[in-house]
């Protein structure tokens, strides 16, 4: 690029996070106690036209952003398997202290997933999307990725 050649506009960072969903209530009871989501009941969405409630905003402690859980069964069903988001953890330490906790909450997740730089804990949601916790930690090349771990397998 030149000096000379148009520029786009200044981004603000990221608004929010929108996952469709196939039970409103359910999936904030998972975000409640997987991740220590808290709802926030004036910034619900109903439909001007008869006021029946279509999404939840939440805030989750250290994402950064608002999560929007959008009441869309068919597209939560299409996304099955999807990992539409990677959230940072510090290290493998902290990695490994969230696989306790997950395991203590009784809440489903893969075990501790060697990947391509790092290590990765993966936690399905109520619909099947597949929320991953990605250390910034890495590791070398002496580490193989386990490519073929389901949990990280799109099929």
């Amino acid at each position: 690029m030149t000096d000379n050649e148009p520029q786009p506009p200044p981004l603000q960072g990221i608004h929010h996070l929108k996952l469709p969903v196939s039970d409103l209530d359910t999936s904030l009871t998972f975000y409640e106690r997987a991740f220590g989501a808290r709802r926030i009941p004036e910034a619900d969405h109903r439909r001007t036209s008869d006021g029946s409630l279509y999404a939840y905003i939440l805030v989750v402690p250290g994402l950064g952003t608002a999560l929007e859980l959008r009441l869309d069964p068919e597209r939560a069903e299409r996304h099955r398997l999807f990992d539409p988001v990677t959230i940072a953890i510090r290290d493998r330490a902290t990695l490994d202290a969230w696989d306790e906790y997950l395991t203590g909450q009784g809440i489903a997740h893969s075990e501790v997933i060697t990947a391509i730089q790092a290590w990765l804990i993966v936690v399905p949601d109520p619909d099947g999307h597949r929320l991953r916790l990605y250390t910034l930690e890495t590791h070398g090349p002496e580490l193989a990725p386990d490519e073929d771990n389901p949990w990280v397998r799109s099929t």
